[in-house]
């Protein structure tokens, strides 16, 4: 054995610890293991790069800039709002709606990004029906990964291996080969969380303050986050100290655990009261009333001593906070810029004009001066501010994603009138790939560049929408690939692999395949895992003396049952902090429905792709 093969296997096993371990990003991982390939000379400048040029990492960058097209014009809630419109209160018909909705979004969009919309969905399904969100969110997250293994271009995995069979110059996978097998696991999934999974889905409690209709009323966010007798409303005395001061200035959440996020003032043109969140860059005046909340008990000498009054809410301050001021329920993403920084640092009142108000970590509700407390992915936060502010968080959805909000937001939909001309650009793009007028990657970038062209999404908004650190640890992952071709590695693997199984039928191999892919992504980015294994599929089959498309489709959709824990998908980590779910949770939920996605695969997969 080279030094060149140890040194790749050495490298290869390093990352497999850090992806598991989670101690560093995933695309930091991918970017440290092409630059150790890179500069140990196994790979050339062109070859370390080499996945930057990689068609499957454009077309998947393309199908972010649709999927946030259908997303800015209104499509993909209108399909959870008629969701709402037709399912009626039994929990069965809920869980087959959702799951077979959000997997026919996700075999066209990204899987996280599909889930991510139905997630605020779920929610308002499970309030209006006396249910427990637990009670459908592990089932749509289920569906939203079934949903990856539907279509070519349903998940990261499937496009892999297409590409492994097109870089041998074979023919390339067609756009509904998966379809099959991805159905048939879907109806079983279905099946399954309806005998099985619902009995061990816990809760079936409403949430509270949610309205028969399924929306959170303003006192109903209160009480979730345990702060409904924490709201004050105050007077600024002519002698405060605060007169002059602007809100940043005053750091009064910091010396008195107030948080600030609304003024009322009378307008000048109706002569009417009216409240608007609070403005960084406004100096307090005397006579000023503003709106807070206060992270401990109230107690009126706080306030006395640096001269505000405190004054009764009556009826009147309540309508008016909540004719004017909006509320929103956030989960901090799984890559999040704002992961590791403190509430107070984070820009929320300065980038976004809103308030943080509460926060609950883990299903327990944070107390105290939580502006200090560092973010963490899957951290939920209320925050308060003018409606056309609420609304513009729907852009936002790199840093955090919109639990619940109220029906008003879909009247700021920035897109909305855009809606046919997106469903008519999804189509043709369909239609290019389906037919094989052009190559997959061109169908999908000129789809994304007529997004763009036709105002669906702007500019800067497609750039944003488009999950980068994924991007980079293909890329990044593509030359390991490369590596163990180059120096031998990817041939040992091979031959041991043979060894064990080579003398057993194919249909053996293939389940090996699966488990083997399957195992690994449990715990490591699945799209990593397909990088890695396919090339072994591919050489496997040619040992063998079979086709190679059985085993690559088997490795695609083995990568995409990540049932079994929390960590396997960022979908999976989305719903566990609003459903409250446990680790265990997704293994005794998840390990049988995985044992029988191998079945169906073993059996089905040789029926449409024989050996």
């Amino acid at each position: 054995m080279s030094w060149e093969m140890l040194f790749t296997f050495f490298v290869l096993f390093a990352a497999v610890i850090l992806f598991v371990s989670d101690k560093l990003r995933l695309d930091l991982v991918a970017i440290m293991v092409m630059l150790a390939l890179g500069l140990s000379g196994i790979l050339t400048p062109a070859e370390m790069l080499s996945g930057f040029g990689s068609t499957v990492v454009i077309l998947i960058a393309g199908l972010f800039i649709v999927g946030e097209a259908l997303a800015q014009t209104g499509i993909s809630y209108a399909v959870g709002d008629k969701i709402v419109q037709i399912a009626g209160d039994q929990e069965w018909k809920l869980i087959v709606l959702l799951m077979l909705t959000v997997a026919a979004l996700a075999s066209v969009m990204s899987v996280t990004g599909a889930g991510a919309i139905f997630i605020p969905v779920a929610i308002r399904l499970a309030s209006r029906s006396n249910l427990s969100p637990s009670r459908l969110l592990m089932p749509l997250a289920y569906g939203a990964l079934i949903g990856g293994m539907l279509t070519l271009i349903g998940t990261p995995p499937n496009l892999i291996a297409n590409a492994q069979l097109q870089n041998a110059g074979m023919e390339p996978f067609n756009f509904f080969i998966f379809t099959p097998i991805g159905l048939v696991i879907l109806i079983v999934a279905v099946i399954y969380m309806l005998v099985y999974g619902r009995l061990f889905l816990r809760g079936q409690q409403r949430p509270q303050g949610a309205t028969e209709q399924g929306r959170r009323t303003l006192q109903g966010f209160l009480e979730a986050y345990d702060i409904e007798d924490k709201i004050v409303r105050l007077r600024v005395r002519e002698d405060s100290e605060l007169v002059g001061q602007t809100v940043v200035s005053a750091k009064l959440r910091r010396r008195i655990g107030l948080t600030l996020f609304g003024l009322e003032y009378t307008s000048t043109t109706t002569k009417r009261l009216k409240v608007t969140s609070t403005q960084t860059n406004r100096a307090f005046k005397a006579g000023d009333i503003v709106f807070g909340v206060m992270q401990e008990p109230i107690s009126g000498d706080v306030f006395a001593c640096i001269g505000l009054e405190l004054l009764p809410m009556g009826e009147e301050g309540h309508h008016l906070s909540a004719r004017e001021l909006g509320m929103a329920d956030l989960i901090v993403a799984p890559d999040s810029k704002l992961i590791g920084r403190k509430i107070s640092g984070a820009g929320f009142r300065t980038n976004h004009n809103l308030s943080v108000v509460g926060l609950i970590r883990k299903g327990e509700t944070l107390h105290g001066n939580f502006g200090n407390i560092e973010l963490k992915f899957g951290d939920q936060l209320l925050v308060v501010g003018d409606w056309e502010n609420i609304s513009k968080l729907q852009a936002a959805r790199e840093s955090f994603l919109l639990l619940a909000f109220p029906e008003e937001i879909k009247n700021y939909l920035p897109r909305r009138k855009l809606a046919p001309v997106a469903l008519g650009i999804l189509a043709l793009m369909l239609a290019l790939i389906i037919f094989r007028v052009v190559p997959s990657v061109t169908a999908v970038v000129l789809a994304a560049t007529a997004m763009v062209c036709v105002g669906c999404v702007s500019v800067n908004r497609a750039y944003t929408s488009i999950n980068w650190p994924s991007l980079i640890l293909i890329a990044g992952m593509i030359p390991m690939a490369t590596a163990l071709e180059k120096t031998g590695g990817l041939l040992l693997i091979v031959d041991q692999i043979v060894a064990l199984y080579g003398n057993s039928s194919p249909y053996v191999m293939l389940m090996s395949l699966f488990l083997l892919t399957s195992v690994f992504s449990q715990f490591t980015s699945n799209t990593a895992t397909a990088v890695l294994i396919a090339p072994v599929a591919f050489e496997v089959a040619s040992i063998m003396g079979v086709q190679p498309e059985p085993f690559l489709m088997s490795v695609a959709i083995a990568a995409s049952t990540a049932f079994c824990t929390p960590v396997a998908s960022p979908i999976n980590t989305l719903v566990m902090g609003p459903g409250n779910y446990r680790f265990k949770d997704y293994v005794v939920i998840g390990v049988p429905l995985q044992i029988m996605a191998l079945a169906i695969a073993t059996l089905l997969i040789p029926v449409f792709l024989p050996f």
